[in-house]
C-alpha cells in the first residue's frame, strides 16, 4: 500500500521509497524515509494535495509523489 491509498485517520510506517525522482529525494530530506511514522489527515479539494502528519507537523504532498512511498498500516 502507498501513502495515497491510506484512509483519513490511518497511520502507517514507511517501508520502502522509490527515490528515482529528485522531488522524492527532497521529501526524504524532510523526513519521509523508511521507518518514519505518518498519519494521513486528508486531501484537498479534488483529491490533491494530500495532508499527512510527520513528526508532529503537517505536510502537504502531491498524490503523484505519495505513490512513491510504500507503507504498512500501523495498528494501535
Amino acid at each position: 500500500m502507498t501513502i495515497d491509498q491510506l484512509q483519513p485517520g490511518q497511520q502507517g510506517i514507511i517501508t520502502k521509497v522509490n527515490c528515482s525522482d529528485d522531488w522524492i529525494q527532497r521529501l526524504m530530506v524532510l523526513g519521509l524515509v523508511e521507518g518514519a511514522h505518518i498519519k494521513y489527515i486528508g486531501a484537498g479539494v479534488g483529491g490533491d494535495p494530500l495532508e499527512i502528519r510527520l513528526f508532529g507537523s503537517s505536510m502537504a504532498i502531491q498524490r503523484k509523489h505519495a505513490k512513491q512511498f510504500m507503507v504498512d498500516i500501523k495498528n494501535d
